[in-house]
Parts: structure tokens; C-alpha cells; sequence
């Protein structure tokens, strides 16, 4: 899961950055208005963690402008203005939701679980693919109720499959998604073509279904053969 922080504060936005690593997203920082209108406009983003106020604007106007656009990421504002009309005018625009600062970190993470699973999965704690079942909370995957061992990186490839189910996934939106950033230093797509590899290999060992398909020149697909 990408995520971008929208946060000036940077105590916090590095605490918040360290947590999210841990809990293996990938994170991407902007540390205001214009840093973070850039990064919306190039990159793609599971979810947008937005701060009201910004040293060079407004996280509200961020908001209309992903709205405008029509920016499927879901967003979460994070503000220490805790007003309720600062929480209506958050809502009524299109934010997901709305926490107010102190927080603890956990409860940040509990809320961006449960906003993911209302965008890409209805709000269901289970995923379940034809033999595939995931438990997102306990980040666990059985193919035909036998577990699979995956490592971040194939876990967080096998969630973003499945929610583009049937869609083709281009090798520059896997990479993206993947490892954000960093991506821009990578020269080649051989890291991508190596864990799509190690994926389909662990699926098939108990699967009789062939899910990932190459589509020439593109990149991917995810739908039973």
C-alpha cells in the first residue's frame, strides 16, 4: 500500500514515516503545499494523509483538488485544528475521514486499514480470490488453505493485483507502487520481473489456477486462466 504524508511538522511526520515503515507501506513525504500538489500530479496513491495547515497553503485545497480530479486515493486529514467545522468542511469536500491531533499511532494505522478496505475491498476483513484468501490485519495468504510465506514486497504486489483484478498493470505502475521514490534511481525493471516471478511461483505451488499473465510490452494481469 502507498501512502503520502502531507505534514509540516517534522517530529511528527518522521515518527509517523519510521511507524508506517515498519508496518511495511510504503511512505512518501511532502512537507507543503507545492511539494505535495507535485507528488499528486505524477504519482499514483492508495492513500493521502493531509494536514490543514500548511507553511504555503491549505491541505483543504489539496483536497478540492483531488476531488476535482478525481484522484481515487482516499484521504484521511490529519490536523490539529479539531473544530467541528474544520471536521464538517473536511467531510462535506470529500475527505474519508478526519483525526485530530495527539493521536497514537496505532489508532492511525487502524483507520487507514479500515479506509483501504472501503475503497478497494468493500470493507470486508477477508479477500477472497477464487482458492486465494488473504486476512488483511494479520497479513496472512492461503491459496487452496495452505499458508503462504511471503516477503513484504510479494505481499503488498499479491494486495495491489488483487485489487486491479482483470485490469492490466503497466511495469511503470507496479514499480511505483512498490517502491514510490526510490523508483526514480532504478535503472532497469529486472527487481519487478523477479518478484512477479517469486509470486506466481509460490501461487502455483498449491494452486491449480494460473493468475498472473504477462501481456507483452505492458506488464501484467491478474485473472483466473
Amino acid at each position: 500500500m502507498k501512502i503520502l504524508l502531507i505534514e509540516d511538522d517534522k517530529a511528527l511526520s518522521e515518527a509517523i514515516l519510521t511507524f508506517l515503515l515498519k508496518e511495511d507501506y510504503i511512505c512518501e513525504m511532502a512537507a507543503n503545499y507545492r511539494v505535495a500538489e507535485e507528488k499528486i500530479r505524477l504519482y499514483q496513491y492508495d492513500c493521502i494523509l493531509v494536514d490543514i495547515t500548511l507553511p504555503d497553503g491549505n491541505g483543504l485545497d489539496i483536497i478540492r483538488e483531488l476531488k476535482k480530479h478525481h484522484v481515487m486515493a482516499g484521504v484521511i486529514i490529519v490536523s490539529a485544528r479539531n473544530s467541528l467545522d474544520d471536521k464538517i468542511m473536511g467531510l462535506d469536500i470529500g475527505a474519508d475521514d478526519y483525526l485530530a491531533k495527539p493521536f497514537h499511532l496505532s489508532e492511525l494505522n487502524a483507520r487507514i486499514k479500515s479506509l483501504v478496505r472501503r475503497q478497494q475491498f468493500q470493507g470486508s476483513n477477508e479477500i477472497i480470490f477464487r482458492d486465494i484468501q488473504v486476512l488483511p490485519d494479520r497479513k496472512e495468504v492461503s491459496v487452496g488453505g495452505h499458508r503462504l510465506e511471503l516477503t513484504p514486497k510479494e505481499y503488498q504486489l499479491l494486495l495491489y493485483f488483487l485489487a486491479n483484478t482483470r485490469r492490466v498493470i503497466s511495469k511503470d505502475a507496479l514499480a511505483e507502487h512498490l517502491w514510490g521514490d526510490f523508483m526514480d534511481t532504478a535503472d532497469s525493471y529486472d527487481f519487478i520481473y523477479s518478484q512477479v516471478k517469486n509470486l506466481r511461483k509460490k501461487l502455483n505451488q498449491y494452486s491449480t489456477n494460473v493468475y498472473l499473465h504477462a501481456v507483452y510490452g505492458i506488464g501484467y494481469k491478474f485473472v483466473k486462466d
